[in-house]
């Protein structure tokens, strides 16, 4: 705690600084404002009987994948909001989970097959988050292990009633992600239906269609996974969030 501080300190002298993977402290860029202040959570709505396992430690915010909370155990903004352009840090703090049941996706966001046209599955090391947009879980910009990379929408990559075009463009034109352990910047995009999202200063998304998006609503930061007797059944959302920030274009 105390060298976490003294990081922070030496941050706002200088402006920012990060080391090994320490919380950096950022000022708002110039247009945008900070959704997250670094010690408490104004600005969200932590699940009701979530019972502290959505945290804020040593200036981020942390999650164990375990809230109590009986019915939605995401964290959700109090503001809800329609065009924006969002500035964020995340990453990935381990991957206990091996998933047996990732597929290898192709450009337009099918999967490919083998000989039997089943899709073909590889195991990896998981972790699963992502960021709900304008309120809605299917317009959900995935943070994960897969080899496709992350910033990708599953909820529309997967709905074959899309267009194909759709579909694809909501599929990773390239794998942005840092290493497990280290932290990554999202800048997503939302204007009308389209999502751009850059990630580590690349385009994986670029102006990509969501037919039906809401005109607004909240921004979520994703849960994911669950264990059953102690172990983990699916991909947890171990992960941390810090230097967010909004500007609003509308």
């Amino acid at each position: 705690m105390n060298k976490c501080i003294s990081i922070c300190f030496f941050s706002a002298l200088s402006g920012f600084m990060l080391i090994n993977g320490f919380a950096r402290c950022e000022e708002a860029p110039e247009g945008f404002t900070a959704l997250f202040n670094g010690t408490d959570f104004s600005n969200w709505k932590i699940p009701e009987g979530d019972n502290g396992h959505w945290r804020i430690v040593d200036g981020v915010i942390d999650y164990d994948a375990l809230s109590e909370a009986p019915e939605d155990k995401c964290l959700w903004t109090e503001e809800s909001y329609g065009d924006f352009v969002l500035q964020l840090d995340w990453r990935i703090k381990e991957t206990p989970y091996l998933n047996p049941n990732v597929p290898i996706i192709k450009p337009d966001g099918t999967h490919k097959l083998d000989a039997n046209g089943e899709p073909i599955r590889m195991t990896v090391p998981d972790s699963d988050s992502g960021l709900y947009v304008r309120g809605t879980s299917k317009a959900q910009i995935n943070i994960w292990c897969w080899p496709a990379g992350s910033g990708e929408v599953y909820g529309y990559r997967m709905d074959q009633s899309m267009p194909a075009e759709v579909r694809a463009g909501v599929t990773p034109k390239i794998n942005a992600d840092n290493d497990i352990g280290q932290w990554n910047r999202f800048i997503i995009t939302v204007r009308g239906n389209r999502l751009t999202v850059e990630l580590n200063g690349k385009t994986v998304l670029d102006d990509a269609e969501l037919p039906g998006l809401p005109e607004t609503g909240p921004i979520a930061l994703q849960h994911h996974g669950a264990k059953r007797d102690g172990v983990w059944a699916g991909p947890p959302s171990l992960v941390q969030f810090r230097n967010i920030f909004i500007k609003k274009l509308d």
